[in-house]
């Protein structure tokens, strides 16, 4: 997701923000977060609502802290009026929310960073949006690369054949560089995986040729460590032209920082503000509109 795509979901998402300033926190309403998240019906959103509370109550944390369900009176085309169903949702809420969609869908995606994040800097949500298409893309490679090995197990290739295959691909892809030699320009570990080290667009690189083959291996019964790697080249070389087409040249693109460095840098900041959450439950209430107290509500940022 490029940076001005960021910046128009980010500024739909501040509209909707409400605030409590007696109790100096941030809430949400279910129905205006509802279509900012990818949602139509509203039944289908409530479903969301629900496991996402089911997994607040996992983790040991007050389900009414987080949510709390209200009524709203709407106006019908007749002039009628009739309530209907609503929640106040804190940051800790929409978050959970987040957690129990799919990160594929770039809503989903940015709500992820949008509400993990202590402040809503652009910067900050940026980054994490980076960091959850990196790993879902290495994700796809890993499954990718398994499903190879499978493949080429399955007729009659055993593991050294595998890394041969692997490495003539990616001598292919890195215009004459083998693995090993990738490994030494960009600093990495012989016991390392390349991959947990190369950008987004290299690791979608490797991962689009390795599911070529895996396609043509299955599609024409490839037969042979030969053969599969015949084919496992020509697919690294046509995703290195497609590449080269645009200017990019994947063993000249800057090494990125260790992806499983940054899995566990995530996964402390999780960590800790959610143990912020467990120990901020004496705060001054929220009030509803009407002014009904929330509960003991957390300060979230």
């Amino acid at each position: 997701m490029d940076r001005k795509r960021v910046s128009q979901i980010k500024e739909q998402f501040d509209l909707v923000v409400h605030s409590d300033k007696t109790a100096n926190v941030e809430f949400w309403y279910a129905r205006e977060l509802m279509p900012l998240l990818g949602y139509e019906r509203w039944e289908n959103f409530d479903k969301a609502i629900l496991r996402a509370m089911d997994s607040c109550e996992t983790s040991g944390i007050r389900v009414s802290n987080h949510f709390r369900e209200v009524t709203k009176m709407v106006s019908l085309g007749s002039g009628a009026h009739r309530e209907i169903k609503d929640y106040m949702l804190t940051r800790y809420a929409c978050y959970l929310i987040a957690q129990n969609g799919d990160p594929k869908k770039e809503e989903i995606a940015f709500a992820q960073s949008y509400f993990a994040v202590q402040t809503r800097r652009q910067e900050l949500i940026e980054e994490r949006i980076a960091l959850i298409e990196r790993t879902e893309v290495r994700g796809r490679l890993r499954e990718s690369e398994k499903r190879l090995s499978q493949n080429i197990y399955e007729r009659g290739v055993d593991d050294a054949g595998f890394g041969r295959i692997r490495s003539k691909g990616d001598q292919a892809l890195f215009g004459g560089h083998t693995t090993m030699e990738m490994k030494a320009r960009l600093g990495v570990k012989d016991n390392r995986p390349l991959a947990d080290f190369l950008p987004t667009l290299t690791i979608a690189a490797k991962n689009l040729a390795t599911e070529m083959t895996n396609y043509n291996v299955e599609e024409k019964d490839l037969q042979g460590e030969h053969a599969i790697t015949g084919e496992h080249v020509q697919n690294n070389l046509s995703v290195r032209g497609m590449l080269g087409q645009r200017g990019i040249r994947p063993e000249e693109l800057p090494p990125s920082e260790d992806i499983k460095k940054l899995e566990r840098r995530v996964r402390s900041q999780e960590k800790n503000w959610q143990h912020k959450q467990e120990n901020c439950l004496n705060r001054k209430p929220l009030r509803h509109v009407n002014g009904s107290n929330w509960g003991d509500y957390p300060k979230l940022d």
